[in-house]
């Protein structure tokens, strides 16, 4: 994967996104991640990979203070509409180069963007650099189980799968910086392939 071929696919695919993304399995398990998140007008708030925007209409969006960062403009194009009389900020932006300054968000999403990005290791460090020293990194993505490696058939998809601008088979502790640490790891669904994970940072 890299940005060029990840930016095509997602022209491609911004038309049908939210048919897939924002229903089903997909939408109870996005319910679910922000259910529970205790968001206010007092946090800066950063999506990265915001996409369509499926995961603020899941959200109380109105009164909050919300950035979204998204690589492809089609994708930001279609969220920005959805959005388009609220105060929310849309920026085309490199998840693995952000233009912010350090420790910039009080809460930072993650959501479905880990296994998207061509270096997920560089993307989670920017992440946890503009993070301010109090701050959490809600994430939402599919990864390898802990301590497991991926299955044969899933290393034989891997490669196929990886063209559809995804990867199958990263481990959230192989591509986490050292200065985090993990307040929650929830299974969320697919036996355990997709979770739910708040980050906090050492400081």
């Amino acid at each position: 994967m890299n940005n060029s071929w990840n930016k095509f696919i997602y022209k491609i695919g911004s038309p049908i996104y939210d048919k897939f993304f924002n229903s089903g399995i997909f939408l109870n398990a996005r319910k679910q991640i922000f259910q529970y998140i205790p968001f206010n007008n007092q946090q800066k708030i950063l999506f990265v990979g915001v996409g369509t925007g499926a995961d603020l209409e899941l959200i109380n969006h109105n009164d909050l203070n919300i950035t979204a960062i998204d690589y492809s403009p089609d994708m930001l194009e279609k969220a920005s509409k959805k959005f388009e009389h609220s105060t929310i900020t849309f920026l085309e932006m490199d998840a693995q180069k952000m233009e912010f300054e350090n420790e910039s968000f009080d809460i930072i999403v993650a959501s479905l963007i880990l296994s998207v990005v061509p270096d997920a290791t560089k993307c989670f460090q920017e992440m946890t650099r503009v993070l301010k020293p109090e701050g959490k990194i809600i994430v939402f993505d599919k990864f390898v189980s802990k301590n497991k490696k991926l299955s044969l058939p899933k290393m034989l998809l891997r490669p196929i799968i990886s063209l559809l601008g995804t990867d199958i088979g990263r481990s959230f502790e192989e591509i986490s910086p050292e200065n985090i640490v993990v307040e929650e790891d929830t299974p969320i669904m697919l036996n355990r392939m997709y979770r739910k994970i708040i980050i906090g940072k050492i400081n």
